[in-house]
């Protein structure tokens, strides 16, 4: 009885202690990036003009991306969650590889895909259309890595709509797009709003392949996290600043969409 009882001691102390550690790991680095931050400096040493830019720049392309996302991943994420047809399960992992697609590599696809001489790059430039180290550099590079957290989350909203109600609509008369106007999208709406908050929040952090695909232009393709990655070796209050701001956006957005998705099984997001 004893050794029993000194048994699930030592295993809960075991649980306490590693969750204690991860917690340190994960918490205490954002805890200490707010606590450390000093207002008085932040002001004298910061050119709020280049901040401003970089805010509304990211907000901006985050926008446009976030229509993009939802025009052309919405019908994605519907066929591959209702569809059944051969390399399905294939196509799914091809689309949500750039989630474990390290930044870096992520930049040269997208060089080699729509760079001056890339594969689609140099047709657009017979037209005159130059991506690299624009805008629409920025778009595309939050497009590619953001759409696949907006594709798995709206699969789980799509999974959640029961086709018994669809089947029951379609004796009704219901076909088509009015089937998916009408019935699938309403009650799958949660999971598509928590989607999409998750790639906005994904957008706006997103730093590598923008860097190498979109160039670190102030004004014009200077987004947040390329301000923080500018201004850190000559002022570390700018830095804070600014890393403040996107934590502070990327935590609200989790909670949205983890009240949008509470009545969802957690194993089924990912």
């Amino acid at each position: 009885m004893n050794k029993r009882l000194n048994y699930r001691l030592f295993f809960y102390i075991g649980l306490i202690l590693l969750s204690g550690f991860a917690l340190i790991l994960l918490i205490l680095p954002t805890f200490i990036l707010l606590i450390q931050s000093s207002a008085s400096n932040i002001i004298e040493g910061l050119d709020f003009n280049i901040v401003l830019e970089a805010i509304w720049l990211s907000l901006r392309t985050s926008a446009i991306s976030m229509a993009i996302i939802l025009i052309t991943g919405t019908p994605l994420a519907y066929i591959l969650t209702r569809w059944e047809f051969r390399g399905r399960q294939l196509l799914h992992t091809l689309v949500t590889l750039p989630i474990v697609m390290p930044p870096a590599v992520a930049g040269v696809a997208l060089i080699l895909t729509f760079g001056r001489n890339g594969f689609i790059g140099a047709l657009l430039s017979q037209w005159g259309i130059t991506l690299p180290f624009s805008e629409a550099a920025v778009v595309i590079a939050n497009v590619f890595v953001a759409m696949p957290f907006y594709l798995r989350t709206t699969q789980v909203g799509f999974a959640s709509v029961s086709k018994e109600i669809e089947d029951a609509a379609r004796v009704d008369g219901a076909e088509g797009l009015t089937l998916l106007r009408h019935i699938t999208l309403p009650i799958a709406r949660r999971g598509l709003v928590a989607g999409l908050v998750l790639a906005w929040a994904r957008a706006l952090g997103e730093f590598g392949a923008t860097l190498l695909f979109a160039g670190n232009l102030q004004g014009r393709t200077q987004t947040m996290p390329l301000l923080i990655f500018t201004v850190f070796t000559t002022n570390i209050d700018a830095a804070v600043f600014v890393a403040i701001i996107l934590i502070m956006m990327a935590f609200v957005a989790l909670l949205i969409s983890q009240w949008l998705l509470k009545d969802n099984a957690p194993q089924e997001i990912f």
